[in-house]
């Protein structure tokens, strides 16, 4: 796969969105968006990562080049049933999975833990709410 972009801008209707991760399969000619969670799996994700490969169908692909898009969401931890229930209210080809759990080629076609690992640290770092600074007392 080749790497199309992390944090990959897609403009809709005037908002923005961000993919996680954009790849491009060179073999299959399709975009995969990966989106990352730490933390345990939540129904909203399926519709979040649903809808980003929506978009990139739609603002991305080129339909008469391309396969459609995929979704893979990486998650830290997950409930099977949850997931389940979560799964079958989609059309979108998402698949969940921990990483640990991928096959050895699957894990090839993506980046290494480490890579994964720094991206989720930086993207935990821009999560952190920043506190205003205190304010100075005046001194006398």
């Amino acid at each position: 796969m080749a790497f199309v972009g992390r944090q990959y801008r897609i403009q809709v209707g005037g908002d923005e969105f961000f993919v996680d991760l954009l790849f491009f399969h060179v073999t299959q000619l399709r975009y995969v968006v990966v989106e990352l969670k730490v933390g345990k799996f939540q129904p909203a994700h399926i519709g979040q990562i649903g809808t980003y490969v929506a978009m990139v169908d739609g603002e991305v692909r080129v339909p008469t080049l391309h396969a459609k898009t995929v979704g893979i969401l990486l998650c830290t931890e997950r409930n099977d049933a949850t997931l389940d229930y979560a799964l079958a209210s989609t059309a979108s080809p998402v698949a969940v999975a921990l990483y640990e759990g991928l096959t050895r080629e699957e894990r090839a076609a993506l980046p290494s833990p480490e890579e994964l690992q720094a991206v989720i640290e930086s993207e935990m770092q821009a999560q952190k709410p920043t506190r205003p600074a205190a304010p100075q007392r005046a001194t006398t």
